[in-house]
């Protein structure tokens, strides 16, 4: 099992940024990449930026230039560096991990970008 928590979400303005984290705790040794997802309101859930072991990245075309997903595997942690927030940017954001057999989801950190 693996547990996932995220922190970091909150209030900002336009123009500025935030810094989500997601730790991870248990059997990481099995998990194959990391990503964040976001759900806006009345949304699907989508893929924001993506990590695998070997480091190699992706991003949504949104969030390109602006977000940043990077990994510190000695304090099991990721993290979502967004800068330049806009208003579009609001969301829940979710942590993920993906194991051999299955997919893990942090509860989710509320990120409100205002105008």
């Amino acid at each position: 099992q693996v547990q996932l928590v995220e922190s970091g979400g909150g209030l900002v303005q336009a123009g500025g940024s935030l810094r989500l984290s997601c730790a991870a705790s248990g059997s990481i040794f099995r998990l194959r990449s990391n990503a964040w997802y976001r759900q806006a309101a009345g949304k699907q859930r989508e893929l924001v930026a993506a990590i695998t072991n070997t480091g190699s990245t992706n991003y949504a075309d949104s969030v390109k230039g602006r977000f940043t997903i990077s990994r510190d595997s000695a304090k099991n942690t990721v993290y979502l560096q967004m800068n330049s927030l806009k208003p579009e940017d609001t969301a829940v954001y979710y942590c993920n991990a993906e194991g051999a057999l299955r997919s893990y989801w942090g509860q989710g950190t509320q990120v409100t970008v205002s105008s």
